[in-house]
């Protein structure tokens, strides 16, 4: 159990049942009247957003939740596999709960996955990532300006929008969160 004013962001509340990540809170002091939080949860399972309101120091349910850096190592049926690399556990994260991962991930690579005690909630991806361009049309000589864009494939599969400059072969830092380009890599 913790209070209202305990609240950090990424803290996992447990509510009617349902597990609620903290995404943002502030606390508010009106002139009139007592304190309260006003917050924004987020559905770990569903990703359902909800704003909600609580009184300052109103006692709340909190999950027991393990992050543990997990590498990644394929894809099944059931979901993608993940191995715990200190005791080489084996988890299968089900795909509605890894969004993003086959597209932002190698094989190999490391994330943070979030558990229940023992069940996988979500995946944790990095905020970056260097992947391959597979296919993109030839790049122009002498364009090094930012101001056109043109469509590419990366290695996973991933779409997305590389400046003029960028050819096959290249290899590109993309943000997870927007799944922007943001620069080449080495």
């Amino acid at each position: 159990m913790a209070t209202s004013n305990d609240f950090k962001n990424g803290m996992v509340l447990k509510i009617d049942g349902a597990l609620w990540s903290i995404v943002e809170f502030q606390h508010v002091k009106p002139g009139k009247g007592g304190a309260f939080v006003r917050s924004k949860l987020k559905n770990v399972l569903d990703g359902r957003v909800v704003e909600k309101t609580y009184n300052a120091g109103v006692k709340v349910e909190t999950a027991n939740v393990d992050r543990r850096n997990m590498q990644y190592l394929y894809k099944d049926a059931d979901g993608f596999v993940f191995m715990d690399p200190k005791s080489y556990e084996q988890i299968t994260v089900p795909e509605k709960s890894a969004a993003g991962v086959n597209y932002y991930l190698l094989e190999g690579e490391v994330a943070q996955v979030a558990l229940n005690d023992g069940v996988p909630l979500y995946v944790e991806l990095p905020t970056s990532v260097v992947l391959e361009i597979v296919w993109t049309e030839p790049g122009l000589q002498g364009d090094r300006s930012s101001a056109g864009t043109k469509p590419a494939k990366t290695q996973t599969g991933l779409e997305i929008q590389v400046p003029l400059f960028v050819n096959q072969g290249d290899k590109i830092k993309i943000n997870t969160t927007s799944g922007e380009y943001l620069s080449r890599a080495n």
